[in-house]
């Protein structure tokens, strides 16, 4: 149903836009390793909303996954703190617990596409890509304006034409793999491969450049392979 699609779009574009703002707020880091525990809302929220079911194992080894993801990103360094030393919460913080509670959000309906009404793929990706749109032109072109900054950048600069077409084409065949994961195997599933899949960029590029790792990167390599 079209609620269920507008839902599906609210929530997954308020949660990239939270998370990006944030980073207004918050160092890209800190970021990473909030967006690295999506697995957890979309799991927790499944449970609570979509009464999804799963094995406590399975609740063990997402932790772990989460755990060693955020373990391996981590980067040492200052992070939100006041002049005692204590972590504070700000309103970055915030507006990442509002993305990740979006992306929860988005798993539970797109749960209920699936478990519900058999959604086919290629059917959620449209109706989905096609509301998020329709938001998109209200907010860009009617509330912030920015639309019209983007039209006229492009007026200015044709080349970049070009890459906006490729840009697309590569999401458009991403989001196939996407959504394909979504209607089969589940939105945790697919939560868990978007979030590991940061890792094993990482990772590969680790292997095949020889750059070093420290020992709490190369324990997280292991929390997260033991998990998945």
């Amino acid at each position: 149903p079209n609620t269920l699609y507008a839902s599906c779009a609210f929530c997954y574009m308020g949660a990239m836009v939270a998370s990006n703002h944030a980073l207004l707020y918050i160092a890209y880091p800190t970021q990473v390793l909030g967006k690295a525990c999506k697995p957890i809302p979309v799991m927790i929220l499944g449970v609570l909303f979509a009464h999804k079911r799963y094995p406590l194992a399975k609740y063990f080894c997402i932790f772990m996954i989460v755990l060693g993801v955020a373990g391996f990103m981590y980067k040492d360094g200052k992070g939100s703190t006041d002049s005692s030393g204590l972590f504070v919460i700000g309103f970055g913080e915030i507006l990442l617990m509002v993305s990740l509670t979006l992306d929860g959000l988005t798993g539970v309906t797109q749960e209920r596409m699936r478990s519900h009404y058999m959604t086919n793929h290629h059917h959620m990706m449209h109706n989905v890509n096609l509301w998020s749109c329709l938001i998109l032109l209200v907010s860009g072109l009617i509330v912030t304006g920015e639309g019209w900054v983007f039209i006229q950048f492009v007026m200015k600069h044709p080349k970049v034409i070009s890459h906006l077409a490729m840009f697309s084409l590569m999401s458009a065949l991403g989001q196939h793999f996407i959504f394909l994961t979504v209607v089969t195997f589940g939105p945790l599933t697919c939560s868990v491969i978007t979030t590991t899949r940061k890792f094993f960029t990482i990772l590969f590029s680790v292997l095949i450049f020889g750059n070093p790792m420290n020992t709490r990167q190369w324990l997280s390599t292991i929390l997260v392979f033991a998990g998945l």
